[in-house]
């Protein structure tokens, strides 16, 4: 897959800083990183709520920002969908028609009848009725996937959307995800905690720390080698995580 997505981005708020200059190719990514790494302020910053003090962000060849031509484009025309850890849903519509929002230009039935698909897809056809207020955390990170997805955009931003959820629900969402996602061609960059969820699909993984992309490339390789700089940094040999299993 040729690359869809080219970043360079400077920026600098109080202590922090953000200095990435990469590239993404692969359709699944996942990108770790301790907390206040930068890993949600890089995807602020794709997704065009976070304008950056200077770099750029090319999306399939085309600039949504660059400092030195002075393009902007606003978040609700880059064709991002963007899945937080604590998603909004529109409060005085009920779930179906948060879902249906996003089908702009197509008839009311076939809109509801779309969106009862896409909240199958993540397992919650059931809420279509309900209303944001009496769903769980768990639901409404369902139906946002869901909603994010309907205008079938470009790129696809998830920042940590299954949390709390159990390990066997969450497994499944992610298979029907990266399935939906990859007959669409539409990739996806994927932050987690969760070492296991790298090894779920085919991804590339990216580690952040302190700001700065520490390490790129396919799932074995770059773990292993940051498992390797963890057991050195503990004083822990290889041969005795062997021997203790």
């Amino acid at each position: 897959m040729p690359e869809y997505l080219q970043l360079t981005i400077d920026h600098t708020a109080g202590p922090f800083s953000l200095r990435v200059a990469c590239s993404f190719s692969a359709p699944w990514t996942l990108v770790f990183g301790p907390s206040g790494s930068g890993k949600t302020s890089l995807l602020r910053v794709i997704a065009g709520f976070l304008r950056p003090n200077a770099g750029r962000v090319l999306l399939n060849g085309k600039a949504l920002f660059e400092t030195e031509t002075r393009v902007w484009v606003p978040p609700g025309q880059r064709s991002v969908g963007f899945v937080t850890q604590r998603p909004t849903l529109f409060p005085h519509m009920n779930v179906i028609d948060n879902v249906s929002f996003g089908f702009a230009a197509i008839s009311g039935a076939e809109k509801k009848a779309r969106a009862a698909q896409l909240l199958s897809l993540v397992e919650a056809e059931e809420l279509g009725k309900r209303m944001p207020l009496a769903l769980s955390g768990g639901e409404r990170q369902r139906v946002a996937v869901a909603r994010a997805l309907a205008p079938e955009p470009q790129l696809l931003l998830l920042d940590e959307p299954f949390s709390g959820m159990d390990a066997d629900l969450k497994a499944r969402l992610i298979g029907r995800l990266t399935s939906w996602l990859g007959e669409r061609d539409i990739p996806a960059l994927y932050v987690s905690h969760d070492v296991a969820e790298a090894f779920q699909v085919a991804s590339e993984v990216v580690t952040m720390e302190g700001g700065r992309i520490m390490a790129q490339g396919v799932a074995s390789e770059v773990l292993a080698v940051r498992r390797d700089q963890l057991l050195r940094q503990l004083g822990v040999q290889e041969a005795d995580v062997s021997r203790d299993g």
